[in-house]
């Protein structure tokens, strides 16, 4: 623990899903009280089964410790109590359902619950942090930081300010993120999808382009970014993995934000998300996953 981070002691996590629960397990796994706070009863009891399914499974297969990870079972609180969680919070991590005007509500209440000091952070990958900053009173310790899925496993954390951040805000969550184990990528100034997920978007708009186009299937065109590119997994696999419905939204986002038509989902995009095949989480995406 370094000076940036010595003032943290408890953490809360806004939503309970699959990135904001596992968000909320690499703090507890790296010494930090934590709360895991969503509306749903129910979210909240699937999260803890699923983590404590996963950090279990990482000791019998020697990848943590016992000793660890029950120490961190201990260090998790699971609540559907945001004012009485975050009342006692020193950092604030949202991981909410990407829809600016729920983001922009739920900062200003944030806002007048968390102490003074608390410094609130967005995992959102496409909202950045200056559309919901301005909803508080405290814009300077507002930024986004950026973990990928599955946050348990997945190495780098992007740090990102808006105009009105200040240094000590960007320095404290990046050395949060390194408390955590990760690596840190910090941004100079706020762009809709950082760096990774542009990287990762042009692959995939031009792979879109080419299966729109007959070039190539979306099979041939996946096996082309394995066997040539060494990517573990290709564009339309990696579709089915995250969510058609994540990706659709995230385009979706994006183009509330800049209004260009190129950040448009791409049609077959749109209508897999219309069908509701959502790729692995629905049983069909790209893929076929009956079995």
């Amino acid at each position: 623990m370094t000076d940036l981070t010595s003032s943290i002691k408890n953490i809360t996590v806004i939503g309970a899903g699959t990135m904001g629960s596992q968000i909320a397990m690499v703090a507890a796994l790296a010494g930090y009280g934590t709360s895991l706070v969503d509306i749903n009863e129910r979210q909240l009891e699937q999260a803890k089964d699923q983590l404590w399914s996963r950090v279990d499974r990482d000791v019998e297969k020697g990848r943590r410790s016992a000793e660890a990870v029950e120490a961190a079972k201990a260090r998790m609180h699971f609540s559907t109590d945001l004012e009485g969680a975050v009342s006692v919070s020193d950092f604030v991590i949202e991981a909410a359902i990407e829809d600016l005007k729920i983001k922009r509500e739920l900062f200003a209440n944030l806002d007048r619950i968390a102490p003074e000091h608390a410094i609130l952070a967005t995992n959102s990958s496409n909202i950045v942090s200056s559309k919901v900053a301005d909803a508080t009173n405290r814009p300077e310790k507002v930024c986004n930081m950026h973990f990928f899925n599955p946050a348990l496993v997945m190495e780098c954390v992007e740090v990102v300010p808006h105009e009105r951040t200040s240094q000590a805000t960007v320095e404290t969550a990046a050395a949060l993120a390194e408390s955590f184990g990760k690596k840190v990528v910090k941004l100079n100034k706020e762009i809709p999808g950082f760096i990774a997920n542009r990287l990762l978007n042009a692959i995939r708009r031009e792979a879109l382009s080419l299966h729109e186009e007959g070039i190539a299937s979306a099979e041939d065109i996946d096996v082309a970014a394995k066997t040539a590119l060494r990517h573990p997994m290709g564009p339309f696999e990696l579709m089915d993995l995250v969510g058609i419905d994540v990706v659709y939204l995230i385009r979706m986002a994006e183009y509330e934000q800049t209004g260009n038509p190129e950040s448009l989902p791409a049609q077959s995009v749109k209508r897999l998300y219309e069908q509701g095949d959502f790729g692995r989480k629905t049983g069909q995406g790209w893929y076929s996953y009956a079995n």
